[in-house]
């Protein structure tokens, strides 16, 4: 997770070794968590916009897989930049998957919460706090077994808000990927209210699995999701009408490898026309989201932008 306006200034959130900063864009890393977190794994980064001393952080892995998994313990607040941290809630979420900071006010808040990955909880969907942690509400609850993995807030409009709900379960022995409650949701009232997308006109029919969800900053209007579907309905979509319509961009399998695990999709900041979505490979996009070229990274695993 990068700082607005600050280069060389980074946050990374680990599986197992907690939160990890540089300010000289990433020669040298320290971790500023230990001594703060009970719990070691990251699911979700956000730093304010408009105060980068404020950084919110979400613990348990943000993808349920399908070997070990490990859970957390709700969200870490830093006021001053790292170096101090205080858990504001939420511990009962166990796995956050996504964090979004409104682009004025760093107390306005909203978080992923997946949920319990071995059975149903009432602590998951999405979570706004206006009043910087200090306390919660659950704006948008499906149901006990599906829990919220991605959220986007159009920059054009911060009140208008993107959430994914994925149904996921995890047993000893196998992960279960997809359900009935999986779907795609939008607020435009900054999450007072919620309407779901997911039968709207191009989406694929069927029971849904993953869901990854992205607006535009550059194109109001325009979202792009990434899609896991039955049969060979999984892909990449685009909505040009803030998700009334969508339209089947690609059904590239290389896009959707493990869909349980990855299914990231973001949009550039500056030009609508491209997009990335972070997989196995990375991979970019220059034609709105159509066609896709790989991105060489330094390890085959990758997970955010």
């Amino acid at each position: 997770c990068g700082v607005p306006g600050d280069p060389l200034t980074y946050y990374m959130g680990t599986t197992g070794g907690g939160l990890w900063k540089t300010t000289d864009a990433g020669q040298y890393w320290h971790n500023i968590s230990d001594g703060y977190f009970r719990t070691g794994t990251v699911g979700a980064v956000a730093v304010a916009p408009s105060d980068p001393n404020v950084i919110y952080v979400g613990m348990g892995e943000h993808a349920v897989r399908g070997v070990m998994t490990t859970h957390g313990d709700g969200v870490y607040k830093s006021t001053d930049g790292g170096k101090t941290w205080a858990n504001v809630g939420l511990r009962d979420s166990k796995h956050i998957a996504k964090i979004r900071i409104h682009p004025q006010n760093p107390d306005l808040v909203y978080v992923a919460a997946l949920g319990h990955g071995f059975g149903p909880n009432a602590e998951r969907g999405v979570y706004r706090s206006r009043d910087g942690g200090a306390t919660w509400e659950q704006v948008l609850f499906v149901s006990d077994k599906a829990g919220a993995v991605d959220i986007s807030m159009d920059p054009t409009n911060p009140r208008i808000l993107y959430a994914s709900i994925y149904e996921t379960y995890r047993h000893f022995w196998t992960l279960s990927s997809g359900g009935p409650d999986s779907g795609l949701w939008k607020s435009t009232d900054g999450g007072d209210t919620w309407t779901e997308l997911t039968a709207n006109k191009g989406l694929p029919t069927g029971l849904k699995g993953k869901i990854g969800v992205t607006a535009s900053p550059a194109k109001a209007g325009r979202v792009w999701a990434i899609v896991e579907a039955e049969g060979d309905m999984s892909g990449v979509y685009r909505s040009e009408d803030g998700g009334d319509s969508w339209t089947l961009l690609t059904t590239n399998r290389d896009l959707m490898a493990r869909p349980w695990y990855y299914m990231h999709i973001f949009a550039d900041p500056q030009d609508s026309e491209t997009v990335y979505v972070t997989n196995l490979k990375m991979w970019k996009s220059t034609d709105g989201g159509k066609n896709y070229s790989e991105i060489t990274t330094l390890h085959g695993d990758n997970h955010d932008v």
